[in-house]
């Protein structure tokens, strides 16, 4: 798999939350025989024993299940210590989501139909809008909790947290708290990430500019997972083949940021190769 990556050019690789703990050890004769190097982990790495599929939320933060909330604990600690291992910068994090009823799906749904601009629409979003404010101060203060004590391992081992944003509306932080969340820990240990294709699907359902909320976050941006959206809401697309304006995100862009391609498994090596190629002469880095 790595070696894969590296022969189409290359030189890092995230070890994604969708790696079995089978594959680790083959993953780390690579890394030491300097095959590849690692840029990124996200949580939970490698998948917990008995998972087969990708499942970053398979244990939240935000959980009123302290079990489950141990599990998240003790599971993103090996994530760290293994990005430590690995020589990575950073961890990506999903930090919850307010238990409630899913709109995410029903929203993109309605905007693919061209229905955004009507009163169903409008009465549907301020709905969710509504339902969460109500009910999101456990969830925010369990997450936030779990991020104190995640950040004091991380910095002991010199590790940054990404906190990243999501495509889900139920999901926190919500895009108008991440400032207030950064806020209350040292910039040198956590961080924002930011993911290109969910903030361009908040943006179809009319809750954010995908531009102004990347230049609202800059000062504490570590990295992108780079991924393209075909209109309304299906991402992990080759970059150039979507709807993100590139160019107007280029501004925010600097040299030390770490930038992810995250694709789907359905596209081809050529499109990979493709995707790289155009980012590249976007962002010219």
């Amino acid at each position: 798999m790595l070696r894969e990556i590296r022969e189409l050019g290359f030189e890092f690789s995230e070890l994604s939350h969708g790696i079995r703990v089978s594959l680790l050890s083959g993953i780390l004769e690579a890394v030491d025989a300097g095959e590849i190097r690692i840029s990124t982990l996200h949580n939970f790495y490698p998948l917990p024993l008995g998972v087969n599929h990708a499942a970053p939320n398979i244990f939240k933060f935000s959980s009123p299940d302290p079990r489950e909330r141990e599990s998240a604990y003790k599971h993103s600690l090996k994530t760290i210590e293994l990005a430590q291992r690995v020589g990575a910068r950073l961890v990506v994090l999903h930090m919850g989501e307010v238990e409630m009823k899913e709109y995410t799906d029903k929203l993109v749904d309605m905007v693919g139909d061209g229905k955004r601009e009507t009163p169903k629409y409008e009465k549907i979003c301020g709905e969710m809008i509504e339902k969460r404010e109500q009910k999101k101060d456990m969830a925010v203060k369990l997450s936030l909790d779990m991020l104190r004590r995640l950040a004091e391992k991380a910095g002991e081992a010199g590790i940054m947290l990404g906190i990243e944003n999501r495509e889900a509306c139920e999901e926190i932080p919500f895009e108008t708290e991440f400032s207030q969340w950064l806020d209350l820990f040292p910039s040198e240990v956590v961080r924002y990430w930011h993911d290109c294709g969910h903030a361009q699907i908040k943006e179809h359902l009319g809750l954010i500019s995908h531009e102004f909320h990347l230049a609202g976050m800059a000062d504490r941006l570590a990295g992108f997972h780079i991924h393209d959206v075909e209109y309304p809401g299906r991402d992990h697309r080759r970059p150039g083949s979507g709807c993100i304006n590139w160019a107007s995100l280029r501004p925010m862009v600097r040299p030390e940021h770490i930038k992810v391609l995250e694709f789907s498994p359905s596209l081809s090596p050529e499109d990979v190769a493709k995707g790289a190629a155009f980012m590249k002469e976007a962002w010219g880095e």
